[in-house]
């Protein structure tokens, strides 16, 4: 089959870097296509994956919109030539409508109920939504659950074995406790009217105050006086930092989820809730939920506990609870795509 995968955010490269390989393993053609931003083409370039760029992003609604509509308009004409047999895409909404237009089967998959105007505009014209079993919504008979989470696509142990250099690349001394505190831009359509952190400086105040070290990794602007906690790694490096983290708070669930799943304790901070962090949560015990009126100062107290009596939990224990309770999701999204789940 000629399968045409379209990515257009950062996290989406991890996850379809093995299934494109997989595809390709079971002799399907793969073509990729990306939004035109640095940080996907550094990772695209880092695992050596072909690709071609296409629109850059929008820096507010408006422009996003038309930078969204630019994007779809490139890739349908890239696209048609090829006469693609299926689409896939995290989110979806570019591939559902270009699928739509070529007559290719249109494979969608998303972790996230409250992207509601992404999951409005791509869903109806999917052919399949492919969500983890925790997902809280019903989509039909369209809809196929599968066990464990996209992260572990990528961050499973027979994919992933972290690199002990980061701490070198980060400059964390090997007997350094480190916490490694995520803050968000609040820029996606989905973030209206939600929230995280009420003051990042107080934040990383308060969990230094323990002798741990703060790595910030910030997508909005970093707290005066604080620029020397950001960490300077590359995009790709990310996942090894927080494999050895003593800990991760932060506003973006998918860090939260990766920390989890790679045994670090996630504390995730942000109104927004989701049936795959709860899940983390209540099943397995590797994250933490921060969501109400109070969730920095909840979020700072259980950070502070985790680090104060860490002897007391057993995190690696409770990955391998993890694991050994899902199946490897790398082959059922790969067999979704091809029609064969």
């Amino acid at each position: 089959m000629d399968v045409v995968i379209s990515i257009q955010h950062p996290g989406h490269v991890h996850l379809y870097r093995y299934v494109a390989r997989e595809l390709q393993s079971r002799g399907h053609r793969v073509h990729v296509f990306a939004r035109d931003e640095p940080i996907i083409r550094a990772l695209l370039d880092t695992y050596g994956l072909e690709y071609e760029a296409l629109a850059g992003p929008g820096s507010s609604p408006g422009p996003r919109a038309v930078g969204q509509l630019a994007y779809e308009w490139r890739l349908l004409r890239r696209v048609a030539p090829l006469s693609p047999d299926v689409m896939t895409a995290v989110g979806g909404v570019s591939v559902a409508h270009v699928s739509t237009l070529v007559g290719a089967r249109c494979v969608v998959f998303t972790d996230t109920e409250h992207a509601t105007l992404t999951n409005a505009l791509a869903f109806p014209l999917a052919d399949r939504v492919c969500t983890p079993r925790y997902y809280r919504d019903d989509h039909g008979a369209k809809h196929h659950r599968y066990d464990g989470c996209h992260e572990l696509v990528y961050l499973h142990p027979d994919r992933f074995t972290p690199n002990p250099s980061i701490l070198d690349e980060a400059a964390v001394d090997a007997d350094e406790r480190y916490v490694v505190l995520r803050s968000v831009a609040w820029t996606a359509a989905h973030d209206a009217n939600n929230g995280g952190f009420d003051d990042v400086a107080a934040v990383i105040e308060r969990i230094e105050s323990t002798g741990a070290r703060v790595l910030l990794t910030a997508e909005g602007d970093v707290p005066l006086g604080f620029a020397d906690r950001c960490v300077d790694i590359q995009p790709h490096q990310m996942h090894d930092l927080l494999y050895y983290a003593d800990a991760f708070v932060g506003e973006g669930a998918t860090m939260a989820v990766e920390s989890g799943v790679l045994g670090t304790p996630a504390v995730y901070v942000n109104t927004l809730e989701t049936g795959l962090t709860d899940a983390l949560a209540e099943e397995y015990g590797l994250l933490f939920r921060c969501h109400g009126d109070t969730r920095q100062e909840s979020a700072v107290e259980r950070t502070v506990e985790l680090l104060e009596h860490e002897e007391e939990y057993d995190w690696e224990r409770r990955r391998v609870d993890l694991l050994a309770d899902v199946d490897d999701p790398l082959e059922a999204a790969v067999d979704e795509i091809c029609g064969t789940a």
